[in-house]
């Protein structure tokens, strides 16, 4: 559904719980009922009428707009089904990671080795799976929330998982941005919750940063990989000599 024809239901509903009827409308804005019925049929509706109607809500018309935005389903985890088609795509999963990643039409096809048709058929994709909102020329509005993560144990962790075993953590961490730290230690249940706690922190700091950086563009940003785990451990080798 097109952004136009979804404001104009939220309008719809909104007056119907005003308990405003189109007779109260026609007289408001001082038309026919008729008029008012055809343009609502229509959803053809100028921002000069939408703002004159707002009035008779006794309302502003971001408030409308705001109100459209909290009916907007944003979703927070795919389908075991959804995630298994990402994967079993690489260049669907190629503009998923993108656009999550904030990056245009324009960006992605002239990054990647991906033409125009090739990113409209992911890009559509994407839509019907709930992930996006495909606009005129080719323009992308995330649809997922803030709180949006993969599957726990999922087809795309599972995907990135030997992902990071093979590629990610086989390196020196000696080049410029690259760091690694690892530490163990015995700690008390409460010192480890506050470890917990502190990644947490951490984690929330880095998706602030990157929803910052989104509007960057793209060649002043770079892909960044970030790892922090936590988890009873101990070397494997220790083992047969503990009491």
């Amino acid at each position: 559904m097109m952004q136009t024809e979804a404001l104009i239901d939220v309008l719809k509903k909104t007056l119907r719980g005003r308990r405003l009827t189109y007779a109260d409308i026609a007289q408001g804005l001082n038309m026919s009922e008729a008029n008012i019925k055809r343009m609502f049929a229509s959803k053809r509706l100028t921002l000069d009428r939408l703002e004159a109607i707002c009035r008779l809500m006794q309302m502003e018309l971001s408030d409308l707009f705001q109100l459209y935005q909290e009916t907007r389903q944003r979703i927070t985890r795919l389908t075991v089904e959804q995630e298994k088609e990402l994967v079993g795509d690489t260049k669907l999963l190629l503009v998923a990671v993108s656009v999550r990643n904030r990056l245009s039409f324009e960006d992605i096809v002239n990054h990647y080795h991906i033409s125009e048709t090739e990113c409209i058929q992911c890009l559509t994709k994407l839509d019907k799976l709930k992930i996006i909102d495909l606009l005129p020329q080719n323009r992308i509005k995330l649809r997922i929330d803030e709180g949006f993560h993969w599957l726990p144990d999922g087809p795309i962790e599972r995907f990135f998982e030997k992902q990071i075993q093979r590629q990610f953590l086989h390196a020196g961490f000696c080049g410029e941005y690259e760091k690694r730290l690892f530490l163990s230690g015995l700690f008390s249940d409460f010192s480890i919750q506050i470890l917990i706690h502190k990644m947490q922190v951490l984690a929330q700091e880095f998706t602030d940063l990157h929803r910052q950086d989104a509007r960057l563009p793209l060649n002043n940003r770079r892909n960044i990989g970030f790892m922090l785990a936590i988890r009873p451990w101990e070397l494997e080798v220790f083992r047969p000599l503990r009491r």
